[in-house]
């Protein structure tokens, strides 16, 4: 029988794309970047390894912070954040949550709250608090990377009455 002599290429073939298709747990896969991006954040914090910072953005990332002109790619992010962590008094701590998945789990996004410290106009530090949203995508290597991330200042408190 001819078609008997192609059944073990038709199964190997399938078997390949079995494999290699990415098993997608939203429950688990949100608890994972979760735990990236706390963990970046940390590395950010601490502000000693440039390198392994920017390691979490792709490498077409762009980012839209305010009071900052548009930074695309990963050497518009190393000198912005070599700027940032030589900048006396500057910190940055954030916290994301929320991660809501494409149907297929190759992206997802997140809302966050940052805390932010910096030299103001007068030269004394001053502390925004910033609300944003990123844009996560899981790259060929398989770890989730950063693709968009945009914040803003958030509303100064109401009044109290």
């Amino acid at each position: 029988m001819p078609s008997s002599r192609y059944l073990p290429l038709v199964v190997f073939t399938c078997a390949l794309a079995n494999c290699s298709q990415r098993e997608f747990d939203p429950t688990t896969e949100a608890e994972q970047l979760l735990h990236r991006d706390a963990e970046w954040a940390d590395l950010a914090t601490a502000g000693k390894d440039i390198e392994k910072i920017v390691s979490y953005w792709s490498d077409d990332a762009v980012l839209i912070f305010p009071g900052q002109p548009v930074l695309e790619g990963k050497a518009a992010i190393r000198a912005y954040v070599t700027a940032s962590l030589n900048t006396p008094g500057f910190k940055i701590h954030w916290v994301s949550q929320k991660p809501v998945f494409s149907p297929d789990g190759k992206f997802a996004y997140m809302r966050g709250t940052d805390e932010l410290t910096l030299p103001g106009p007068n030269g004394t530090l001053m502390t925004l608090r910033l609300r944003g949203i990123s844009l996560w995508r899981v790259d060929p290597d398989g770890q989730w990377r950063c693709v968009i991330d945009i914040s803003n200042e958030e509303p100064p408190p109401a009044p109290k009455s």
